[in-house]
């Protein structure tokens, strides 16, 4: 892809996960998004990138309906976000586990609010757990466990209503990285064993079309979609992708892209 040629929307054909209309939001008078068109296709992984303050977290908390819309219509296979079962993985992860349960609580709490039988729950937060080969102790709170064992709980509880749609806003912006990796493998994973449409936020660029299958690059304010890069790297990726000619066109594209919006 050549960076004279801009792409406002995913390729057709694919039925999209996510349809979004004529999208509007102003914070304080300042218009953020003005009439957005976007069609984000099911079973993909799309990572959102842009300038600084174009409103990247901003887009998925107004997609998964954490912040209300000015305008417009955003809906999920037909349906509006109310009917949809969502998985949304908060950049705070202090913030957004309850601190008086314990980590397997937390896990398991959208699965009692839905009403699963506890036999059920349990089993579904044993699969999780061993698949992400958690090995600290559930038991513990929050407040006893490392910043990288946090988000991995938030991430596990994200995962275990089994959502249609993931959001990740920056999930790994305060690990270490030893625990990015790890987390990053075990996200890849899952996507590649489930197909759950899943939607990142990042300001790491490697780390963004590392996971991506497209990268929806974004404008300056007010905010339209710039661009979309199609990561052709083949999957399951690893630390021999970062010198893959695929994956270093993709990221030299999305770069350029990048650049161009951010001069403007």
């Amino acid at each position: 892809m050549t960076t004279t040629s801009v792409r406002r929307n995913f390729d057709a054909g694919k039925r999209p996960a996510i349809t979004i209309r004529g999208l509007k939001k102003t914070f304080g008078g300042a218009t953020l998004y003005d009439g957005l068109d976007l069609d984000i296709p099911s079973g993909r992984f799309i990572s959102v990138f842009g300038p600084n303050g174009c409103g990247k977290s901003t887009l998925i908390n107004l997609i998964s309906g954490l912040i209300p819309i000015d305008g417009g219509e955003i809906l999920f296979d037909g349906r509006a976000v109310k009917d949809v079962t969502i998985g949304y993985v908060f950049q705070n992860y202090r913030d957004a586990l309850f601190p008086w349960m314990s980590a397997r609580d937390n896990i398991d709490y959208p699965l009692k609010v839905r009403g699963m039988a506890p036999a059920e729950r349990q089993r579904r937060v044993d699969e999780l757990i061993a698949q992400f080969e958690v090995g600290f102790d559930l038991r513990s709170r929050p407040s006893d466990l490392s910043g990288g064992q946090q988000q991995l709980v938030s991430i596990l509880r994200a995962l275990a209503p089994k959502p249609e749609v993931m959001f990740l806003d920056e999930p790994f912006s305060a690990l270490d990285y030893e625990m990015t990796l790890f987390i990053r493998e075990k996200l890849q994973t899952v996507f590649q064993q489930t197909g759950v449409t899943m939607l990142l936020v990042s300001h790491d660029l490697e780390e963004a079309v590392y996971l991506a299958d497209h990268v929806l690059l974004l404008t300056k304010r007010p905010t339209a979609v710039a661009d979309i890069v199609d990561v052709t790297a083949s999957r399951p990726r690893t630390d021999a992708t970062l010198s893959d000619p695929a994956f270093i066109a993709c990221k030299a594209s999305s770069l350029a892209i990048f650049q161009r919006e951010v001069r403007r």
